[in-house]
């Protein structure tokens, strides 16, 4: 296995999916589908294979497509459209339109509405295609059920059925059709009829849904309690079923679906092809900025690039926002609907091919993801340099007891822990957030200016405007003021604070600065908690040492001195403790610890 096909394995993601298996030459060999790709994919490369064509075909794997969807469903169908189009040597050959049932409304007066595996090109409506027959039959059974339709193949012409020419069947007697044959049904109502049909088959089951609990509703009224419950199962049936998939629409075709995503460096386009309704290709492309150009300018770049890569002649374009390119295309800006999730789809598979790029990076180039960070928080963060060296401090004082501080220090936006420091509060009585961050700030940097040690590039501190006026008035005293950078982050909104300024700012929830400064506000505060914690938890069993009659402070000495801690004295026997002190004195602590 080459060093680029294990990168390939390691950043795949877990999501729904089709992959593609390409040789050294680029010739695809094989498309696959799988409800988690990293983990469906990574099997042909960890397990035994009993089977020769299945060993032979991971030892010609060179490199690895695939394309993230959102259902198994749309994955099926996906890996049905591009076995047909690319025909991959290990893959079982497909006949066109002979995988899937379709449901068709025939293009006739009175039309008929029947399954076919056959789409012929009449002026006929086609929905589909459906993975399962069953949901197929399922749909018509509850079509024929509210809508009584014809299942003859007659020529209804008005001509003919004046004439006479037709006899109702057996369908008319049992209530499985209204004789339009005999002119029983005119053909505005059977019209109506179909137009709702047609919406239950687009996925709106409102009227139809509607229509169902009117009847069940006069069943019940009835007393006809095995017809409402019939017709209730109906109702069931149609609320729990979803009609159709993102990925196929048989009247989208001969389309091109664009989409991008970019940050301060790259723009990230990814190119859907459709063609009679499906998927047929889907590629996302790299660009470089240069001159910080905007989505549209590389947008409209890409456009370009791929339609001469690929040689397209598509004619309507899916794009996010307008594009200028000639007048050459039919722009089509989707804001609802099957073209909305198609162009939602494009732009899920632009953000994950970023994703496995940062990850590619983090991997094979540490150094660079680290640039990158540094680079994107200090534009986030409006800084005048890269914060490679960041401190965080926080306050505890639950319950108003022992008063600490913690600071944490990340280096290249990762904990540095070695680095950690508690602080005891000194000069603070009772509890004074405010009083406190002055001190604790204060001490940190009088001690790092006194010892020549390096200062940080950001200050962040646990708090909102108060919080950061106090550790400001330490820095003015240090006159370190305008020499590091400092922000608060308040808790309750995620809202970060500049000194100044009485605006905050807010991060985009995902990115990657805010993640950071976030991790190091969890950090101070687990660090801090811990050590207030294990202080209230030390200084409440040395006061109960103190408080047992009879035992003075040279006994405590004594005691700690040997066995370290009082928990270890709280565990230890009556002998042990008699062995140190004497068992009059031993009987009192031993009593005291293990009275029930």
């Amino acid at each position: 296995m080459t060093e680029a096909l294990a990168l390939q394995l390691k950043i795949l993601p877990t999501n729904p999916g089709v992959y593609q298996y390409y040789d050294k030459e680029g010739k695809i060999l094989y498309v696959g589908k799988a409800k988690n790709l990293k983990k469906r994919v990574l099997s042909y490369f960890t397990k035994n294979h009993e089977y020769g064509k299945t060993k032979v075909l991971v030892k010609k794997i060179d490199s690895i497509k695939h394309i993230v969807v959102a259902t198994e469903t749309d994955a099926l169908l996906l890996e049905n459209n591009l076995i047909k189009k690319y025909k991959p040597r290990y893959n079982v050959l497909l006949k066109d339109d002979k995988s899937y049932p379709w449901i068709c409304i025939k293009n006739e007066r009175f039309p008929r509405v029947f399954q076919t595996r056959r789409m012929i090109k009449d002026g006929s409506e086609y929905f589909g295609p459906y993975t399962s027959v069953k949901t197929v039959r399922t749909l018509l059974d509850l079509i024929k059920g509210l809508y009584p339709l014809r299942t003859c193949n007659y020529d209804l012409s008005q001509e003919k059925i004046n004439a006479g020419k037709y006899k109702v069947c057996l369908e008319y007697h049992l209530g499985n059709c209204k004789g339009p044959c005999e002119g029983y049904q005119t053909i505005q109502s059977y019209d109506e009829e179909i137009r709702a049909i047609r919406e239950i088959l687009k996925g709106n089951f409102k009227d139809s849904l509607l229509q169902f609990k009117t009847q069940m509703k006069e069943h019940a009224v009835a007393m006809e309690f095995e017809d409402a419950q019939k017709v209730k199962e109906k109702i069931e049936i149609l609320e729990n079923y979803q009609a159709k998939s993102t990925i196929v629409n048989p009247k989208i075709s001969n389309v091109d679906v664009f989409s991008i995503v970019s940050d301060e460096s790259f723009g990230y386009i990814n190119y859907l092809q459709l063609s009679l309704g499906s998927i047929v290709r889907s590629h996302t492309m790299e660009i470089k900025k240069k001159l910080d150009e905007t989505d549209k300018d590389l947008l409209e770049l890409a456009i370009t690039e791929i339609h001469q890569r690929f040689k397209t002649n598509s004619k309507e374009l899916y794009v996010p926002f307008e594009v200028e390119l000639g007048g050459k295309f039919k722009i089509t800006i989707p804001k609802l609907g099957d073209k909305k999730r198609i162009l939602d789809l494009s732009l899920r598979n632009a953000k994950y091919y970023r994703q496995e790029r940062f990850k590619q990076i983090k991997l094979t180039d540490p150094d660079k993801h680290v640039n990158r960070i540094m680079s994107q928080m200090q534009k986030d963060l409006r800084l005048s340099e890269e914060p490679r060296h960041i401190e965080c401090f926080d306050n505890s004082n639950i319950q108003g007891t022992h008063p600490v501080a913690a600071c944490v220090v990340f280096k290249n936006g990762k904990p540095s822990k070695k680095e950690y420091r508690h602080f005891n509060i000194k000069t603070v009585v009772g509890p004074d957030d405010f009083a406190s961050m002055e001190e604790v700030v204060y001490r940190r940097y009088k001690r790092l200016v006194e010892e020549k040690q390096p200062l940080p590039q950001l200050i962040v501190i646990d708090g909102g405007k108060g919080q950061l006026s106090s550790a400001l008035k330490s820095l003015d005293a240090l006159n370190l003021r305008g020499k590091i950078a400092i922000i608060g982050i308040a808790k309750r909104l995620e809202e970060i604070y500049y000194p100044g300024d009485s605006i905050p700012l807010y991060l985009d929830k995902k990115s990657e600065s805010l993640k950071i400064i976030q991790h190091l506000r969890n950090e101070a505060h687990r660090f801090g908690i811990t050590f207030h914690r294990n202080k209230r938890s030390n200084s409440a069993l040395n006061s109960e040492l103190e408080t047992i009659a009879g035992i003075g402070e040279k006994t405590i000495v004594e005691l700690l001195k040997k066995f370290k801690s009082v928990k270890r004295i709280a565990t230890a026997s009556r002998e042990e403790i008699a062995a140190v002190i004497g068992d009059s004195r031993a009987k009192k602590i031993y009593e005291n610890f293990h009275k029930k």
